[in-house]
């Protein structure tokens, strides 16, 4: 985890760094700056030194709670702590979206193999993959905020879950596919291993057969995916917020890009590593969990 939190760190210090235009200059707008103030300010921010000695700088006041100030003088810690939460609540809505759809999707199909549930699901599921996540916001918008007027079409208060609800819905919409297909793959492949006969043989009840044989061992490549997917569902939610009005991360990244406000686009990197770094972790620690034949010695 410390090497590749390191590595993730410096990678998007030094990209900030090279993007092209002055971003300390463009604070004048159109006016030429005053050279003498420019170099003070750039001095003031750090900006004059080279890029190596200005990240071994970030990282010693990182490990302090310093994440920087922005070009207008705010914590860029301020900036995170508005945004994060709203972010975090999409993306948790969209993750238990994911997961009950989607894995109940998958263990439908995968114990009627073959039949028009199975089929059905398929269908659905390359459906959902196939249509692109501003597509398919602008068609939900459409239908249920426009036509049936169950929803704003935009959120208007970032801390409503219910006005969270269809943007989670859109964000979690192509993940809830992958995780249907790997649930129904995955449950397809156990539903004839032996111990399932071997259960079915001495007379368990279906439910324990499928809820403590079945499904336990069948989601492990789920976890797996989920792990891995609850970062990507806090990094991705730039297009869906973007869509949706939502105050969180993505909104906020986005325009700290366009105003190449590199304290305030690294701070946001370095949370979001952080997530899926933790992710990471107990997607390891769930392996042994759900398979006892798993241990880390």
């Amino acid at each position: 985890m410390i090497p590749v939190f390191l590595g993730t760190t410096a990678l998007i210090f030094f990209m900030v760094r090279v993007l092209p235009g002055d971003p300390v200059a463009a604070m004048w707008g159109d006016k030429a700056p005053d050279p003498a103030q420019l170099a003070a300010f750039k001095h003031k921010l750090g900006l004059d030194l080279p890029w190596y000695q200005q990240y071994f700088d970030y990282m010693g006041n990182l490990f302090t709670g310093n994440f920087g100030e922005t070009m207008a003088g705010r914590q860029v810690i301020d900036v995170i702590s508005e945004a994060l939460p709203v972010t975090i609540r999409l993306a948790l809505m969209a993750f238990a979206i994911e997961i009950v759809f989607g894995v109940g999707i998958g263990l439908l199909a995968g114990l009627k193999r073959g039949r028009f549930a199975d089929k059905s699901t398929l269908v659905f599921t390359l459906i959902l993959i196939s249509i692109p996540v501003p597509v398919l916001g602008y068609l939900f918008q459409t239908l249920f905020a426009d036509q049936l007027k169950w929803v704003t079409p935009t959120v208007q208060d970032s801390m409503n879950l219910g006005q969270l609800l269809l943007p989670a819905v859109v964000l979690g919409s192509l993940s809830l596919a992958y995780v249907a297909r790997l649930s129904r793959t995955s449950i397809v492949e156990n539903i004839r291993a032996d111990y399932i006969r071997t259960a079915t043989a001495k007379g368990l009840p279906r439910r324990k057969i499928i809820g403590t044989h079945l499904l336990r061992n069948s989601m492990i490549p789920v976890v797996t995916f989920l792990g891995t997917d609850l970062g990507a569902l806090m990094g991705g939610a730039i297009v869906t917020e973007g869509i949706f009005n939502v105050k969180g991360v993505g909104n906020a990244l986005f325009r700290a890009i366009n105003q190449k406000e590199g304290a305030t686009v690294v701070g946001f990197v370095v949370v979001l590593v952080i997530v899926y770094l933790v992710a990471s972790l107990i997607v390891d620690l769930l392996y042994a969990v759900l398979d006892p034949r798993i241990r880390y010695a």
